[in-house]
């Protein structure tokens, strides 16, 4: 593998740049208190999910209001060649967030309005730190919703960047699709817009799908305008245990080759249930287990129930539980959604380093499986999640942060199972991104050439390199 021989949990040797004391007067003098460098604001904004604990925090923080404020300090910034870090919730997981050649970060989280909402065309325009949870609950009364959601309750912005997608994927797809154009400041500090609400165009460059997952490296976006749906008639959650995650999988398999319209599917491994219960106070089998809901007329969800129901009996699927309510639904999701932290909390004082594979459907049992067999041998304590409705899964290796060989096991691993997620025809991330820890990754899987062109954008676009410098790849 062409990845770096350096552990990936480590950030690639590159120079700390200085930040005069030139620009943070200016940026005093533009934005008074809405500039900080006080460093408990420095240190919480040089930080996000990820395994990275030493890097040194961003030497200001601007706290932006409007899309001239963004402008205003990308330009001040440009003029010192200083970098410029995006900041909305911080919630990445692959070290999107961190001054890894120092700069200054940008705050969105007071950009937090939606600015229209267009129901009779199914969309919605909002600024970056909007939340997913924020702009659902915006618009709950138009009989509308916006169904993309990653677990966290993450900024639409941020989403935007890194192209996150999350258990409702495998019916609604992902930020690539439902992204319709975008605000952004360039790196001269110019703002341009890409896309419009039209359904689709043929009018030059889709600079919005170059855009969206470029985690803030060609711009900082401060306007997203997305597709939204019609809230589903009827929707009905289940979960159900099987004797195995291979009986498991293959239940999965079966469904989506048949072409049941399902709208979640989510695995969680006996170790995750085990954790979620302890976390979230709850009684589910400690068993292999899916998460499933349908969406659609009454008659409809119900004849999809039925033919899951049969399939996953033939797997050994047992003990289904059914919830119709919203307050059921919630109850189910929300453990799911929590296994990330109730991982955390099982090992006190851990952190996760998160693997992101995604596969073609037909060869999830295969990578999955020699990945949990691997995973067991290892020792390590880890959670499994999947998005497997898309081929997506996640294992969360627990580690002690201070204990080098923990961290050699743990890298070891996630290297084997992209490895053999790239044989597979698979990618090395399915939503969380490359950020830091996946850059030799990168090179793996599209090639030398493919990762220069990518090069040749960046140093068009930024020729200072001042937009998040220091992921994806290295300028």
């Amino acid at each position: 593998m062409n990845a770096p021989d350096r552990p990936t949990h480590l950030v690639p040797e590159v120079r700390q740049r200085d930040v005069p004391a030139a620009l943070i007067a200016a940026l005093k003098s533009r934005f008074g208190s809405n500039c900080s460098t006080a460093l408990a604001v420095r240190e919480q904004h040089g930080r996000d999910e990820s395994a990275f604990v030493t890097i040194p925090p961003p030497a200001a923080v601007v706290f932006a209001e409007s899309t001239q404020d963004v402008a205003d300090a990308v330009k001040l910034a440009g003029e010192y060649d200083v970098p410029v870090i995006p900041f909305a919730v911080g919630s990445s997981l692959e070290g999107h967030l961190l001054a890894v050649e120092g700069g200054i970060s940008i705050d969105v989280n007071r950009m937090n309005r939606v600015l229209s909402v267009n129901a009779e065309d199914l969309t919605v325009t909002v600024q970056p730190g909007v939340t997913r949870k924020q702009l659902n609950e915006f618009i709950k009364d138009t009989g509308l919703f916006f169904p993309i959601d990653p677990g966290a309750d993450a900024s639409l912005g941020g989403m935007a960047a890194t192209r996150a997608s999350g258990t409702n994927a495998v019916r609604y797809g992902t930020m690539r699709e439902n992204v319709l154009a975008l605000e952004l400041v360039t790196a001269s500090g110019e703002v341009i817009r890409t896309g419009t609400r039209a359904k689709k165009s043929s009018a030059g460059y889709d600079l919005t799908r170059l855009i969206v997952g470029s985690e803030g490296t060609l711009g900082v976006i401060t306007e997203v305008t997305l597709r939204i749906y019609p809230i589903p008639e009827a929707i009905s959650a289940a979960i159900c245990s099987f004797p195995s995650i291979e009986a498991a999988v293959r239940s999965v398999i079966e469904i989506i080759q048949l072409g049941v319209p399902i709208a979640r599917v989510e695995l969680i491994d006996a170790n995750t249930v085990r954790m979620v219960n302890a976390h979230s106070k709850l009684g589910l089998r400690e068993e292999p287990m899916l998460l499933m809901e349908f969406h659609g007329s009454p008659e409809g969800v119900k004849e999809q129930a039925r033919t899951v129901q049969e399939i996953a009996a033939e797997h050994g699927g047992q003990a289904f539980e059914w919830a119709t309510t919203p307050e059921e639904r919630t109850r189910l999701w929300t453990a799911r959604h929590n296994a990330y932290f109730a991982a955390i909390q099982s090992r006190p004082g851990c952190r996760a380093i998160s693997t992101d594979t995604c596969v073609p459907i037909s060869r999830l049992a295969d990578c999955l499986l020699d990945s949990v067999r691997e995973a067991d041998a290892s020792g390590l304590p880890y959670f499994l999640v999947g998005h497997v409705g898309d081929g997506n899964f996640h294992f969360g290796y627990l580690l002690d942060p201070n204990d080098p060989k923990e961290r050699e096991v743990a890298e070891r691993l996630n290297h084997q199972l992209v490895a053999r997620a790239l044989r597979l025809g698979g990618t090395c991330t399915g939503e969380h991104g490359v950020g830091l820890h996946k850059m030799g990754f990168l090179l793996d899987e599209a090639g030398d050439g493919a990762v220069e062109m990518m090069r040749t954008i960046k140093r068009a676009l930024d020729p200072k390199n001042i937009m998040n410098p220091g992921k994806i790849f290295t300028v």
